[in-house]
């Protein structure tokens, strides 16, 4: 799960489109404040490794939909981070949008990174009109309601939560739009490919989960602890910690084993071995054994 470059080169074309001397220079830096220097860009690499396993025949589609997924996952965090959800003031190491600047500059940077995610792909994917319906399905049902991000930031004002539910929303929706169009992008049947990212989410989930619960907030980049000062809901504290480790060790081997047929699923298969080998800091190991 390479291709960081390709992923980064389409994400500043991306912001460049919003980078002009007639546009409020603020919002431009905000933007870029948000993307980057990124985080571990797991989304797009997932999207490109399975867009590659299937042939990856149009790399400027494959592109375009890494960096648009990008692009939404960095809109759900500026939104996430605001005062009026987890009020954060780290991520991913430095000041959040609206500590940088201001909580009305972060709502419009989150708005802008949506419009920019759906922007890329129309810029990018318009000469393949039969991928490009396809992404902007998939996208959109990975954002929106009922079952997207915005779903999942949703179920939080709810007076009873339903964990699954919730965290399939939250953090799989997006997963699941990663693999399936990575697949979409490359022209394949993408529906099949929707198991792998949901059981990935979750799996990412539960480690992330786990880490609010125990991980250093200066190696994470941002606060921990969140989840229970928010009343949040946590699989450590639905499973205990060994059985969050165990049912995130049982995810990880029913997404490998998920991945549909195609040219590259041995090199995949391997790729996300690798990859989810590092959702769970040797020490939270250690301590669920």
């Amino acid at each position: 799960m390479g291709s960081g470059n390709r992923i980064e080169a389409a994400l500043e074309v991306a912001l460049a489109r919003a980078e002009s001397r007639s546009g409020p220079p603020l919002l431009a830096q905000a933007l870029r404040h948000a993307v980057f220097p990124g985080g571990q860009r797991i989304r797009p690499r997932l999207c490109l490794s399975v867009a590659m396993a299937c042939g990856d025949d149009m790399p400027v589609v494959t592109d375009a939909a890494a960096a648009a997924i990008e692009l939404l996952h960095c809109a759900s965090l500026v939104h996430d981070d605001l005062p009026t959800f987890d009020n954060a003031d780290t991520r991913r190491g430095k000041p959040t949008i609206h500590k940088a600047f201001n909580e009305p500059l972060a709502v419009l940077a989150g708005d802008a990174l949506i419009v920019m995610a759906f922007q890329t792909l129309a810029k990018s994917v318009a000469a393949a009109p039969d991928r490009l319906a396809p992404l902007v399905e998939i996208y959109s049902e990975a954002v929106g309601a009922p079952n997207g991000i915005c779903a999942g930031q949703a179920w939080e004002s709810e007076p009873t939560i339903d964990l699954v539910e919730y965290q399939r929303a939250k953090t799989g929706a997006l997963f699941a739009a990663a693999t399936e169009a990575g697949a979409a992008a490359a022209g394949h049947p993408h529906q099949a490919w929707r198991v792998l990212g949901e059981a990935l989410g979750e799996a990412y989930q539960i480690a992330d989960d786990l880490r609010d619960v125990a991980a250093d907030p200066e190696q994470l980049g941002k606060p921990v602890g969140q989840d229970a000062t928010l009343g949040r809901p946590n699989a450590v504290q639905a499973l205990g910690l060994k059985g969050a480790v165990g049912r995130l060790k049982r995810l990880v081997s029913a997404a490998v084993e998920s991945i549909p047929e195609c040219p590259g699923r041995a090199p995949l298969q391997a790729a996300i071995l690798e990859e989810t080998g590092h959702f769970l800091p040797k020490e939270l190991a250690q301590q669920a054994a």
